[in-house]
C-alpha cells in the first residue's frame, strides 16, 4: 500500500449500500491505498461484500449524528472524504486528523473547503458520485450490484415482509402486512418476516395477525451473511424505505418499496421492473417521526398485492 485513504460514513446499512458506487470508484482511483472506512462494528461484512473496502474502523452516534471522534493511529490520511453530510461537523471531524487531502461538499461553516455545491434534493447514491466527479473521480451510481452470498438462503423462493425501519414515521402498519401476508399464503407462497435488532416486537406482533409458523419468524436481527443469503434467494421483499430494500436492489431481487415521509428520488431503487415503489405525492414529512406518516398510511393492502403481482 503506497497510502491510506480514509472514507466516513457512519450510518446504516441502507446508508452505505447507496454509498457502494462512491466506495468503488475511489477503490478504482486510488488502487494502491488502504481503503479505511469509518463506519458502525456491525458493518464489517458489509463493507467486505463492496469489495472496495480494505478495512472498517469502528464509528458511529445515537440519532445518525457526527461521531465525536475517529479512533485513528498513524500518520494523518494521505485522502480524507466525507461521504457523511454536507458539513460542518463531519468536515471537522476528518480536519481534525489533518489529512493532506479532503474531499467533500462546500458549506459555509467551512469556508476553506472548496467543494462542490450541496442539493437536498438529489438522489442519495447520484450525491456522492457527483461530489468525486467534481474532484476529477469518475464515479457511476448504478454500481451497487453485491455478489451473490456463499451461504444458502434459510427460505428459498420465500416472500419476504420487513415491517420495522429505522423510524415509526417509515412503519407500514402491522394489520396491513398480515393482510399481504395472508393473501400471499393463500396463493401457495411462503412468507416470512424478517426484523432488526429490537424489532421482535414488530415480527411477533405480524406473526400473530397472520397466524405464521415459527419456522418463518427471522427477528433479532439476522447475522449479515444470513439476511443476504435470504434477500438474494427470496422470490419477492415487501418493505419500507429502510435497508433491506437497498439490499434486495443490491441483489437484483424483486422488491416493492413503501415510501411516506422521503420520497423515492431520493432513496428508491433504480427504474427497473423488478423494484416496484409506491407513494403517494404530497408535502415531505419527518423520516425520524414517532407517528406513521400520513403518506405512509395512504398505501393499502390491495396496492401492494398489485404491485407484486406487476413484478416480472
Amino acid at each position: 500500500m503506497t497510502g491510506r485513504l480514509l472514507v466516513l460514513r457512519a450510518l446504516g446499512l441502507g446508508d452505505l449500500l447507496a454509498g457502494v458506487p462512491a466506495l468503488r470508484a475511489l477503490r478504482r482511483a486510488f488502487p494502491g491505498h488502504e481503503l479505511v472506512l469509518a463506519a458502525p462494528a456491525e458493518l464489517a461484512p458489509v463493507a467486505r461484500a463492496t469489495g472496495a473496502v480494505d478495512r472498517l474502523l469502528p464509528a458511529g452516534a445515537p440519532g445518525r449524528a457526527v461521531p465525536r471522534s475517529l479512533d485513528w493511529t498513524g500518520p494523518p490520511p494521505d485522502v480524507a472524504v466525507d461521504l457523511h453530510g454536507n458539513g460542518p461537523p463531519s468536515h471537522r471531524l476528518l480536519q481534525a486528523l489533518r489529512p493532506r487531502r479532503l474531499l467533500a461538499f462546500a458549506h459555509p461553516g467551512t469556508p476553506e473547503i472548496e467543494g462542490p455545491p450541496w442539493y437536498a434534493e438529489e438522489h442519495e447514491r447520484a450525491r456522492w458520485c457527483r461530489l468525486l466527479e467534481a474532484y476529477g473521480i469518475p464515479a457511476d451510481p448504478t454500481d451497487l450490484r453485491l455478489p451473490r452470498p456463499a451461504g444458502p438462503s434459510p427460505a428459498p423462493g420465500a416472500v419476504v415482509l420487513h415491517p420495522g425501519a429505522g423510524a415509526p414515521s417509515r412503519c407500514w402498519p402491522l394489520d396491513r402486512y398480515a393482510v399481504v401476508a395472508e393473501a400471499l399464503r393463500e396463493r401457495g407462497l411462503r412468507v416470512v418476516v424478517t426484523g432488526g435488532p429490537g424489532e421482535d416486537d414488530l415480527v411477533a406482533g405480524l406473526a400473530k395477525r397472520a397466524a405464521l409458523p415459527d419456522t418463518d419468524l427471522f427477528g433479532g436481527g439476522l447475522p449479515f451473511p444470513r439476511l443476504s443469503a435470504l434477500v438474494a434467494g427470496a422470490r419477492a421483499v415487501v418493505s419500507g424505505d429502510t435497508g433491506v430494500a437497498h439490499l434486495a436492489v443490491a441483489h437484483a431481487t424483486a422488491s416493492v418499496t413503501l415510501f411516506g415521509p422521503t420520497p423515492p428520488s431520493r432513496w428508491g431503487p433504480p427504474d427497473d421492473a423488478r423494484h416496484q415503489v409506491l407513494w403517494h405525492p404530497g408535502p415531505d414529512g419527518d423520516p425520524h417521526g414517532t407517528e406513521p406518516d400520513p403518506a405512509l398510511l395512504r398505501i393499502r393492502p390491495e396496492h401492494v398485492l398489485t404491485a407484486l403481482d406487476r413484478l416480472p
